[in-house]
Order: structure tokens, then C-alpha cells, then sequence
């Protein structure tokens, strides 16, 4: 008599003569190549379906007799076999179990067979958790679920992968609390913290928020609600020494100068403000928090300068004191040249060579740290300028964020010193992590659901994919079957 599992592989051998086959007539046929590929591939499909059936069956259902003993109870095997349904990648598989427990209407207290399995807690292939979501940090569910059906052949639910995210997602933050330090050797002289905010289209609460605006909307009012994700950024970069003059012929000549130094170990996190055990967590605490756990962990011995480069935001630098102390905070240099194009069309017309002459003679005075003649400079001009109320009110918005920021603008001591003063890490990050997927067409999202995206797509980001898998693989094992050793001894036993 041909076990189960024997005859699993046997249709495994007949499969692959086929495609042998398959491969033999179509180069006698001349079938074009990308035909043969495809049909080899559904082959192979199939033929791994039959082999994993068959590495399945090889294990039996898991009975290791009458009773079992676990956590001071006696467990009884329940009468009959309990099907379990498990999607792997390549395709659907039946896999009947013995299960133990103290009756049939309570819970499964043991299952052998799953435990040395290692089975997911959902039906879905740890595999095929990985790969579904792979698709789906970078593209949004309903492309990821089209593309892994078009090249797997499997159909899936957009409530089902979905649902796989925030599960997913749940173990992010115990992966994060694993990783290990960068070793110092592979890291650079100055630590560089950087954040910024970046909306996130929500899903509208018929129960707390207003209805949508209809018709033409008016000024200041938005057909759709966001809510904001803080982003940060961390990471080590070598000292770039320049000149004001440098960094004038970069931001406004567009002459990049050769041999930046690359940023090392970067790692970016994306947190929204939300409710977390019936309590509001806000994204900005979490961020400088995580901010100040970096700077314990990657300057342990305090001999690294530790640099915070932002834009204006005083919420940004209000949270960044209350977290670590003894920064070197910059103001993002690209943000200072914003508001000198808007002094600058106060008084000239926007797109000018007088407008370009005035932002670059003041753009220099800046780097060289005359920030206060530039200020100065500024309020005379206004005082004389004869500028109408518009243009006044646009002036003094300058003015006001000039002096508010002018402490984090000592341009001339961080560029003789190589520090960063540039916060395109985080601008980067707000546009790849954050926009380019939670901004899709017709994109609205709920909190948990959108973090949980932010989540992934950050482990994504940060080269972590394949060790986060492996390391939910290895702690979900753990949760769901705390009596696998006692399965494995008993299991040697039987065999």
C-alpha cells in the first residue's frame, strides 16, 4: 500500500517528467522561449505543491498517544482529525492534525503537529507573508494582490492582506528593540538626528468629523483630512568642511561639489499621533524619544559632536529639548533660503536677476553667520521700501522666522566645523517613506492601518526586510508553541 505521502511525491516525479517533456517537444516544435518559460513555471508550481504535500504527510497528524501532560494538566487527544487550511506559495494545502485538550467544546491546548511544523498563526505561509507584503510596502493592496496573483497564480482578498499588515506590523517594535548597536568601526564622527512632519490622508469619521466640503471648495478649505506623521531620521556622516561659497554655488549655481560623504547606518521611522492602551500617544514623542535612545546607544562615551538639523517648526525643536540635551541644533539651510525668496519679492519681481542677486548677496552673509546684519538689513530696506500691506505682512513673516531661528543659525561654525546643514535625509524620507505610498490615487487611510504601513515600509526601507522576517518567524514560534521541545521529546519517543 502507497502511503499518502509517497504518492505526493510520486505526482511530484510525474510532474517534473512532464515539464521535461513539455521542454523536449517545444525544442522540437520551436515554440518561442517565453511560451516554454511560462508553462515551466506553472509546472514548477505545481510540482512544488505535490512535494510540500508530501513533506507534509511525511510528518503524520501529530499523535503522540492518548494523553499528554502540559502545565500541571492532563490533556486528552480529542476523537477524530481537525483540518487546518494552509495557502504557501505554491498553492492550497489540507493539513489534517491530532489535537489535544481537556474537551472537544474547549480550547486546543497542544497541537503537536503545528508546533513542529512551525505553522503560522494565520492560514497564510510565513513565505508568503513576506513576499505579499513586499508588494504591498511598495505598491498599494490591490496592485500587490493583482501582481502576486498574475505571477503566482494565487487569489487573495484586499481584507486579507490587509489584515496581514497590521499583524505583520505588530512585531516591528519588539524587532526594533533587538537590533544592535552599529560597531563602532563602521560608523563616522558626528551623529545627525533629523525630523520633520508630513500629512496623511485619512478616512473621514462620520461620528467626529464634518462632512467633505461639496462643490467648489473655497479658500482655505481642503477636500480631504490629514493627519501628520512625524518622520526622523538617524544616522553618522564624515565632516564635510566648505566655504560660504561653496555652498552658494550648490544650492543656488547648482555646482555640487565632489566626494560628499555618504551617510552610514541611516535608519528613518515614521510615527502619527494615535490612541495605544486607551491613551494618546503622540508621533512626535515617539520619534525624540527614539532620538534620544540613538544618541545613548550610538555615543556612548559622549565623544561624538551630536547634530539636530531641521526646519522651523517650533513644536520640532520644543519636543527635541525635552528629549536630549547637548545638540548642535541646525536650521535646515534650504528652509533659510525659502523665506530670502520671499523677502527678496517684496521688493522685486519674482523670477528677476535683481530678486537672484539679493537672495545670493544675502544667502552668503547668512553662511559667513551675519545673520543679524541680514535682519537689520532687511528692516531697513522695509522701513524705506514704501511696501503695501501685503508685502509688509510677507516681510515681517521673514523677519519673525529670521530672529526666532537666528541661534540655529551659525552657519559660519558648522561649516568650518563639516557639519550637515542640509536636511535632505528627512525631506528624502517624508517623500519616499511617507508620500509615495500613503498618497496614492484615491488613498484615504485609518491610524492603525496607516502605521502599520509606515511600520513596514520603514523596516523596508532601512535594508531590514529579510531579518525582520526571520526574526517574527523565530518570536511567533515561541508565543504559539511554548511546548515545542516537549513535542519534539515526546515526538522521538513515538517515532
Amino acid at each position: 500500500m502507497i502511503l499518502t505521502h509517497e504518492q505526493a511525491f510520486l505526482k511530484a516525479k510525474e510532474e517534473f517528467q512532464k515539464m521535461i517533456e513539455l521542454a523536449q517537444q517545444a525544442a522540437h516544435n520551436g515554440i518561442r522561449v517565453h511560451e516554454v518559460e511560462t508553462d515551466l513555471w506553472k509546472g514548477l508550481l505545481k510540482m512544488g505543491r505535490f512535494m510540500l504535500q508530501g513533506y507534509v504527510d511525511a510528518q503524520g497528524t501529530g499523535d503522540l498517544g492518548p494523553t499528554l501532560e502540559h502545565q500541571g494538566q492532563t490533556l486528552n487527544r480529542l476523537e477524530g482529525l481537525f483540518d487546518r487550511r494552509y495557502v504557501s506559495i505554491f498553492g492550497e494545502l489540507n493539513i489534517p492534525r491530532t489535537v489535544y485538550g481537556t474537551r472537544l467544546t474547549q480550547k486546543f491546548e497542544m497541537i503537536p503537529l503545528d508546533a513542529r511544523l512551525g505553522l503560522p498563526e494565520s492560514d497564510f505561509s510565513y513565505v508568503l507573508q513576506g513576499w505579499d507584503q513586499s508588494f504591498c510596502v511598495q505598491n498599494s493592496f490591490d496592485a500587490s494582490r493583482h501582481n502576486i496573483e498574475r505571477i503566482m497564480g494565487l487569489g487573495q482578498t484586499l481584507g486579507s492582506l490587509e489584515t496581514m499588515s497590521r499583524s505583520m506590523a505588530d512585531d516591528v517594535e519588539a524587532f526594533h528593540a533587538t537590533q544592535p548597536v552599529p560597531p563602532p568601526e563602521q560608523e563616522e564622527s558626528i551623529l545627525v538626528l533629523t525630523a520633520d512632519g508630513k500629512g496623511v490622508p485619512m478616512r473621514r469619521d462620520p461620528k467626529q468629523d464634518a462632512p467633505s466640503p461639496s462643490g467648489r471648495l473655497k479658500k482655505g478649505q481642503k477636500a480631504g483630512k490629514k493627519r501628520e506623521a512625524c518622520v526622523g531620521g538617524v544616522y553618522t556622516v564624515e565632516p564635510f568642511v566648505r566655504t560660504a561659497e561653496d555652498v552658494v554655488d550648490e544650492v543656488l549655481r547648482n555646482k555640487k561639489k565632489e566626494k560628499r560623504p555618504v551617510p552610514k547606518n541611516k535608519r528613518l521611522r515614521a510615527e502619527l499621533t494615535q490612541e495605544v492602551d486607551g491613551k494618546e500617544v503622540k508621533g512626535k514623542e515617539q520619534i525624540f524619544s527614539w532620538f534620544a535612545e540613538q544618541v545613548r546607544k550610538r555615543n556612548k562615551d559622549g565623544t561624538k559632536p551630536v547634530v539636530c538639523v531641521m526646519d522651523g517648526a517650533r513644536s520640532l525643536w520644543a519636543m527635541l529639548g525635552r528629549y536630549v540635551c547637548g545638540m548642535i541644533c541646525i536650521l535646515d539651510i534650504y528652509h533659510a533660503l525659502e523665506y530670502l525668496w520671499l523677502a527678496a519679492y517684496c521688493f522685486f519681481p519674482e523670477g528677476s536677476d535683481e530678486a537672484r542677486s539679493f537672495v545670493t548677496e544675502r544667502l552668503k552673509r547668512i553662511l559667513e553667520g551675519k545673520i543679524g546684519y541680514v535682519i537689520g538689513g532687511l528692516k531697513q530696506m522695509g522701513t524705506k521700501g514704501n511696501l503695501n500691506k501685503a508685502k509688509r505682512a510677507q516681510l515681517a513673516k521673514v523677519l519673525t522666522y529670521f530672529e526666532n531661528n537666528r541661534r540655529f543659525m551659525k552657519y559660519d561654525e558648522y561649516l568650518a566645523n563639516g557639519y550637515p546643514i542640509g536636511s535632505g535625509v528627512v525631506e528624502g524620507a517624508c517623500r519616499h517613506l511617507v508620500k509615495d505610498r500613503m498618497e496614492g490615487t484615491g488613498m484615504r487611510w485609518r491610524v492603525a492601518g496607516a502605521q502599520a504601513m509606515l511600520d513596514l515600509r520603514a523596516v523596508f526601507l532601512n535594508d531590514d526586510w529579510e531579518s525582520f522576517q526571520q526574526y517574527r518567524v523565530e518570536l511567533n514560534c515561541q508565543k504559539l508553541y511554548p511546548y515545542q521541545r516537549k513535542v519534539e521529546s515526546r515526538w522521538k519517543k513515538v517515532a
